[in-house]
Parts: C-alpha cells; sequence; structure tokens
C-alpha cells in the first residue's frame, strides 16, 4: 500500500514539528488511538483499536523516528500487531515547507504492507480505510494547532440622548450658571402707613376662607349643627 497527500496546517512550522513529538498531540488526533507513550528519545508505543471492514482489532504499534532532520522532516518507521487480524509494518517520510511565519504545508508519503486476515480483505479496502484514516488525522491534528477565533465586540445599545451626549465634546463640563451682576444696595423702604381698619380683629376673620368659603359660613353651618342635635336627640 502507497499513500501521499499534503496539508495546511495554520500554525508555524516549529509548532507543527512540536506536535508530532509531542505525544498527547498525537493521540488526541489518531482515530481510534487509546494511548501513545514515549519509550525512548526517538521511539513511541501506542494502542489503537481499528474497524478494518467486517473485523475490528487492537493494534499494539511500536514507531520509530530517523531521519531526524528538525524542524523540516522525519521518517516514521513503525510496526503493529493485530492479533488474529494480523500485522502491519512499513513507514512514512514527513516533510514540512514553511509557508509563513503561521502557516505550513505538511507533505507525507506511506508505504506499508499487511499480512494476516488483513491481507485478505483485498486492496481496495485497505487504501479506502488508509485514506479514512489519514484525513481524520489531520482534520483532528490541524484543528488542535488552529488559532481560536477572537470573541466578537459587544455591541453597546445606545439612547438617542446618550448618542448625543457622547457625540459632545469631552472637555466640555456642563454649562456654566450664568454671572449674576451684583446688585446695587437697595433703597430703604419707606414705612408705610398702618391700616388701622385692616387691623381690627373682626376684619382679620372676615378674611379667613377655609376650603375656599368664608368663616362665616362655617360658623353658621356649626350653630345649625348644634340647633339639630338639641332637637333630635
Amino acid at each position: 500500500m502507497e499513500m501521499t497527500g499534503e496539508r495546511r496546517i495554520p500554525a508555524s512550522r516549529e509548532k507543527v514539528w512540536e506536535a508530532l513529538n509531542d505525544p498527547e498531540a498525537l493521540r488526541a488526533a489518531i482515530p481510534g488511538c487509546e494511548a501513545v507513550e514515549r519509550s525512548g528519545p526517538d521511539e513511541f508505543q501506542a494502542r489503537v483499536s481499528m474497524k478494518l471492514g467486517p473485523m475490528a482489532a487492537r493494534f499494539s504499534s511500536k514507531i520509530k523516528l530517523e531521519n531526524l532532520n528538525p524542524p523540516a522532516s522525519y521518517t516514521l518507521a513503525g510496526e503493529g500487531n493485530g492479533g488474529a487480524l494480523g500485522f502491519a509494518k512499513g513507514g512514512a517520510d514527513v516533510q514540512l515547507e514553511a509557508l509563513g511565519p503561521s502557516e505550513t504545508l505538511l507533505k507525507y508519503q506511506v508505504k506499508a504492507q499487511v499480512g494476516g486476515k488483513m491481507a485478505q480483505l483485498g486492496a481496495r479496502l485497505i487504501d479506502s480505510t488508509a485514506k479514512t484514516m489519514a484525513d481524520q488525522f489531520f482534520e483532528r491534528f490541524a484543528g488542535a494547532l488552529t488559532p481560536a477565533a477572537a470573541p466578537a465586540e459587544a455591541v453597546v445599545e445606545t439612547t438617542p440622548a446618550a448618542a448625543l451626549a457622547a457625540a459632545a465634546p469631552a472637555a466640555a463640563p456642563l454649562a456654566a450658571a450664568p454671572t449674576v451682576a451684583p446688585v446695587a444696595a437697595a433703597a430703604p423702604i419707606a414705612a408705610r402707613p398702618v391700616d388701622q381698619v385692616a387691623m381690627r380683629p373682626l376684619s382679620l376673620l372676615t378674611q379667613i376662607e377655609p376650603l375656599g368659603l368664608p368663616l362665616l359660613f362655617w360658623a353658621g353651618l356649626v350653630i345649625w349643627l348644634v340647633i339639630l342635635a338639641l332637637l333630635f336627640l
């Protein structure tokens, strides 16, 4: 089986290289991967559950990194044992080309051979399954390295009055109160003659009007109430 392809990764070449050598990043990206552990400086062990046509199995794989040229390229050499399903071994050449400060072109070329029951399923099924797993891997791998989108800025709603206030010059304080010219000293008020009639007590009483009615009305009303009380009580 042979397979080639390339993918654009929205990250710098150094960042992509680090992710390709990070066991946790690989575990999250490989479909059906249960664990990836580093067993040496350039060696990994992985456990992967996969389904190939009507068959399903769990593979224990050993992967070794060769021809290291960081951060430009390396070769993956590995073999996996799927128990009754058979075995697989092969390698992949991986190249990283920097397209910009935050974009990398990843190229790969895979060569592998299978044995046991897997070999009886036919090359077409094996190639189709391998391509599907490769697509899923690179989709997850690129997604993990894609920068998160910046949150949208909050839109602040303002009333027309608030908008007019915001449009006014910021430095302008509240309008100063108009200055009042000093008032000249008032002339002394001439003493008015006292109205002797107005000062009489009876005249003052006639000027009182509770609830808008003359005081004489209220006095007469009280007298009539007293008379009625004496007649009927």
